[in-house]
């Protein structure tokens, strides 16, 4: 193996600029973030001159409402430069510095802001709503005071909120050593790609490798990057048990009778929604298996194998799709979201919003983030395929979505739910595909397009499902106080993927590890919203194409409602009801009405 020829990644100051996001919007020099950063601490002694004064009066409260919103958003600032900073490149020891520094400050506004909401809760109701009444600047907090009393028996002392607030960054120990290890330290195997040529596996270019038309290729990928996994299973599984441990303990201490109610109940969606969902997906794993039976028939295997599950099924030119050129898709692609969204979508593509490249050390995946005051940026590791076209559409929906929400709600409004996040990102992608599947010229692209369109579905919908069931089984064991081994993950991640793939699949020993490399695990039951997401965006979408106009308004209006209401309503008044299984019923049909086309297609 000549290691001297692989195609090793590119070091972080060899990409042209052109291609890096412009971190410099956010803070020009670290003079700057410095002086923000002690601002940070100037000011945290005056808002302890609060503490203990928040009942007296509206005025008062007022006041000391609004430091905090000054104090938690440039904190927000530097905490997101700090972070974003490191993951340009996770080697680089002055950005590990700068995001350990920035999580420490964080730690202390948390603390420093911890008897807000305690004392806040000491006062009644009635006072409360003679406080707006009288002083009509507090309406604005309105939302935020109401959610407060209704999370009211979750809250503790105001000393031991403060305590809690102290222990918040040794509870971010488990997802930063994950985090650091997975884009830092592991290294993976260098394998030889369908040109028979040394490149080295990544987990940026592992899921390209999957969709090789050569199965060597594919097969070699699989099990190369699982045997990295493989090696450090004991330490990932401790990374991941201390996680779950970690929000089992901090639902308990909230009272909360599990780690799912403690995390759903913070968007007030009713466990009913998750366990619907499950229910409704596992009612329908006959299309899942029908679509697995196509597969094999299309590519025509005897077995179907975990590697063989990427790769489209309908040939289809082998082309990588410049950068610029996947940027004109997206902008066509989403053109019925109007005249409007399209200049701020091209504003993004030429301002220095997007990260495009891979680098070494550069956190791996594709993301959207952003502070208040700020444009949204997006982190990619953009491959040429595709995939990563569609990858450009979903994240630039969070962008805008952020973008939509900041510049209409106030600070204290803007940080919108999870919950709805990934609506906006999928909206995107429903609209490009069926702008794509419109635009295909023949049989082959159409199918090709049509088994993308039942990937979306399996991996956003079949695969994040088997993920928040997973969730949930680790989280009640742990309640029930059973070992969290390598071992234990294993065998549920195995047994799980022997039910949703059923007998149409060869499940190869090495994907019982795949629960080692997922990120979401380390932010609890966030998965089940990629999947409710998908729902209302397929709903979203589709009234967009057939009302035009009323749909887009409507659309437009819940990018900018932020958290300005509780997310389920907030998607009601968008057209969709997710309390109900309807939404993903639909999707099942809809899935349902795609595979037909394709079976008739390819037969």
């Amino acid at each position: 193996m000549n290691i001297a020829k692989a195609k090793i990644k590119p070091r972080r100051e060899e990409i042209d600029d052109k291609y890096k996001w412009k971190l410099e919007d956010m803070y020009q020099s670290m003079d700057l973030w410095e002086k923000d950063f002690e601002k940070v601490k100037s000011l945290l002694p005056k808002i302890d001159e609060y503490r203990g004064r928040l009942s007296e009066n509206g005025n008062v409260l007022l006041e000391a409402l609004k430091l905090s919103d000054e104090i938690s958003c440039i904190s927000e600032k530097l905490y997101v430069y700090g972070r974003m900073k490191r993951d340009e490149d996770n080697t680089n020891p002055n950005s590990q510095s700068i995001a350990d520094r920035v999580m420490g400050l964080y730690t202390k506004v948390n603390a420093a802001l911890s008897f807000f909401v305690p004392e806040i809760i000491r006062i009644p109701e009635e006072i409360l709503k003679d406080f707006i009444l009288n002083v009509p600047d507090l309406k604005v907090y309105e939302f935020y005071l109401k959610e407060i009393i209704r999370q009211k028996k979750h809250v503790l002392s105001e000393k031991e909120e403060e305590i809690l607030a102290l222990a918040s960054e040794i509870a971010q120990a488990p997802k930063d050593i994950f985090t650091m290890l997975n884009n830092a330290d592991m290294k993976f195997p260098i394998i030889k790609d369908e040109n028979n040529e040394d490149v080295e596996l990544t987990n940026g270019n592992f899921i390209k490798f999957l969709r090789s038309k050569d199965r060597r290729v594919r097969t070699e990928a699989f099990h190369a990057l699982y045997s990295s996994y493989i090696d450090k299973k004991n330490t990932l599984a401790a990374t991941l048990s201390g996680s779950v441990k970690k929000s089992r303990f901090f639902a308990t201490v909230r009272k909360y009778d599990s780690a799912i109610q403690a995390s759903l109940d913070s968007d007030n969606i009713p466990l009913d929604v998750y366990d619907n969902l499950i229910k409704t997906v596992n009612d329908n794993m006959r299309l899942l298996h029908r679509y697995l039976r196509l597969r094999k028939k299309a590519l025509k295997l005897d077995e179907l194998h975990m590697y063989d599950l990427y790769v489209p099924i309908v040939d289809q030119p082998d082309k990588t799709i410049p950068y610029e050129e996947a940027l004109e898709i997206v902008k066509e692609g989403v053109s019925p979201l109007g005249k409007e969204y399209i200049e701020l979508l091209d504003n993004a593509f030429k301002s220095g919003w997007i990260d495009v490249y891979e680098n070494i050390g550069k956190t791996s995946g594709a993301y959207s983030w952003g502070a208040y005051g700020t444009h949204p940026y997006v982190l990619l590791n953009y491959q040429g395929t595709l995939n990563d076209v569609f990858t450009i559409a979903h994240e630039m929906g969070h962008a805008l979505h952020t973008h939509y929400t900041n510049i209409s709600q106030p600070y204290i409004n803007s940080g919108y739910k999870i919950f709805v996040a990934e609506v906006a990102s999928t909206v995107n992608e429903s609209l490009l595909m069926k702008y794509m599947l419109r635009k295909a010229t023949d049989k082959q692209e159409k199918a090709y397009l049509m088994n993308m369109y039942l990937e979306e579905f399996r991996t956003t919908l079949f695969r994040q499902v088997m993920f928040a069931e997973f969730e949930k089984i680790i989280h009640q064991k742990a309640k029930d106080e059973e070992a969290l081994t390598a071992e234990e993950f294993s065998n549920i991640y195995k047994g799980l993927n022997e039910k949703y793939y059923g007998a149409e699949v060869f499940i190869d020993s090495e994907i019982s590890m795949e629960w080692s490399r997922i990120p979401h695990f380390y932010n609890s039951f966030y998965v089940y919203k990629y999947a409710t997401g998908l729902s209302a965006a397929s709903s979203i979408s589709m009234q967009i194409l057939e009302e035009g106009e009323p749909a887009v308004r409507r659309y437009i209006d819940f990018l900018k409602s932020g958290n300005s209401d509780y997310p389920l309503e907030i998607l009601k008044k968008a057209g969709v009801d997710l309390s109900t299984p309807k939404p993903i019923e639909d999707a099942m049909r809809m899935f349902e009405g795609i595979l037909f086309e394709l079976e008739e297609l390819i037969g």
